[in-house]
């Protein structure tokens, strides 16, 4: 059944792609513009011309680590938790979790594991019972998927014990585990502990499910002791990524503490290039690190020529679009063995808007993406729109409709709500069964729990989540139509 949907997957994506991709095509001309350094920056030199270039290509294939790298420091130096323990979000995330695209109708819990010291490391998830669950996966460095737990996981919703193995690793393993050989010493962990609703009894349900999660040292198996837990509700944790050099120090932290993969090593010489070498000191001089502010500016920029261009969509009539390009779904399900595509740019896309590696993409969950309205137009924080969602959305658990900065593909700052979502109790339904669900910086009159605020001074994007999809996604039997402007 995973094997089929992932198929699936891949054949509707296939189908609506009339087109290459940008980095395929050649074809670069967008509504796209940028006033950046990037965009003017002038070599001196072949050198200076050199740094520029290999740091542009760098920055595309580094994105997805970096996206971890700066997760991970925020854990470290905003809240009191460490690696391979337990961080986690005691109510539904707010915009104070400035992570790229979260899910503000779930209770996360996160584990960023580290292997290098302490060898085997066990996540003990517990079985799914009394209407609680995860939808929950494991991915390495470079968010590469090494599990997916949970109903829809390894375990099928019976609980087990997921051993990840640092890379190399050669003992025998002890029976009674899920085996995760990685291919890096780091990654992480996302557990979403699902809502039945949004009244505090079930987020207490459901935190309360998320807290038997365990972790510990393999070498600790007979005698685990307590997991530590770290609430960060309410910290402000900016994950965002800064396309400026701190992007490239975070992608030196990356090198200097990873194995390389055999699939990068044509990146040593690239990074040597632009000072980044394992075993030795990033140290640019102020001239380099101004050829790196304006490379890494300049790989923004391509990133939103690459958005504008849009994913290919779902169904013909509409924008909506899962936010990963074809070979991408391949390649990542797959864990990049095929021969023949390695999609970086497709990936840097992909992990500059979100982050998290699934490897049964539309089995928990999947997502639709969108920045469009009817008539093709950017969607504004100025104006007002609404969303038509149709009855008997196809979904085992719920559906979300949430907005996100469209700069920041974080939630907009200073808002009260984010999302409006079927297990949120207050939400209006039509006499049909239907929902119409409203954007705009003021709610319609008696339509307010139906309502999502925006930034009336910036563009926004939308993601629709879809938490256990059935068929009738698939198939096209049901479809989610356009945002429409309210006029």
């Amino acid at each position: 059944m995973n094997k089929i949907c992932i198929k699936l997957l891949v054949l509707l994506f296939l189908a609506a792609c009339n087109s290459q991709s940008p980095s395929e095509s050649g074809n670069i001309s967008t509504t796209h513009t940028a006033d950046s350094t990037g965009a003017t920056f002038k070599p001196e030199s072949i050198r200076e011309q050199m740094i520029y270039s290999r740091a542009l290509q760098a920055a595309i294939w580094g994105i997805p680590a970096v996206n971890y790298d700066l997760m991970l420091q925020e854990m470290l130096t905003k809240t009191s938790a460490k690696q391979n323990e337990i961080v986690y979000w005691s109510r539904p995330a707010d915009w104070h979790n400035q992570t790229l695209t979260p899910n503000p109708d779930a209770i996360y819990f996160m584990v960023f594991f580290n292997t290098k010291e302490i060898g085997p490391l066990v996540i003990e998830v517990p079985p799914a019972e009394g209407g609680s669950s995860f939808a929950a996966n494991i991915d390495n460095v470079f968010q590469m998927p090494l599990e997916d737990a949970g109903p829809y996981g390894a375990d099928k919703g019976a609980g087990g014990k997921y051993l990840i193995l640092p890379p190399g690793y050669k003992q025998q393993t002890p029976a009674g585990y899920i085996v995760l050989p990685a291919d890096t010493y780091e990654g992480y962990g996302l557990l979403r502990s699902n809502l039945a609703s949004h009244s505090d009894a079930d987020i207490v349900k459901a935190v309360a499910y998320g807290k038997r999660l365990k972790v510990y040292p393999l070498s600790n198996a007979g005698n685990p002791g307590e997991t530590k837990y770290t609430d960060a509700y309410g910290t402000m944790y900016d994950a965002t990524i800064p396309y400026n050099i701190r992007f490239f120090r975070s992608l030196d932290r990356i090198v200097q503490s990873q194995p390389w993969l055999t699939r990068d090593k044509v990146m040593i010489d690239q990074l040597k290039t632009i000072g980044i070498e394992k075993g030795k000191t990033f140290n640019p001089d102020a001239r380099t690190t101004d050829i790196l502010n304006a490379a890494a500016e300049a790989a923004h920029d391509y990133i939103g020529v690459m958005y504008d261009a849009g994913f290919p969509p779902l169904n013909t009539d509409a924008h909506w679009a899962i936010p990963a390009m074809p070979d991408l779904v391949k390649a990542g399900s797959s864990g990049y063995v095929e021969t023949d595509i390695y999609p970086v740019d497709a990936r840097g896309l992909t992990y500059a808007l979100g982050y998290v590696g699934i490897k049964r993409l539309g089995t928990a969950q999947i997502y639709l993406i969108s920045g469009k309205d009817k008539d093709g137009k950017a969607l504004n924080g100025a104006e007002n729109y609404r969303l038509y969602v149709p009855a008997n959305v196809p979904t085992k658990q719920y559906w979300s409709a949430t907005v996100y900065d469209r700069s920041t593909h974080a939630l907009i700052k200073n808002m009260s709500r984010a999302s409006c979502a079927s297990n949120d109790k207050a939400v209006q339904k039509n006499a049909d069964g239907s929902v119409d669900v409203y954007f705009g910086p003021r709610p319609p009159a008696g339509k307010e729990s139906n309502w999502v605020p925006t930034d009336h001074n910036g563009q926004f994007e939308i993601l629709f989540r879809l938490y256990g999809p059935e068929k009738a996604l698939f198939d096209k039997a049901w479809k989610l139509g356009d945002v429409e402007k309210v006029r």
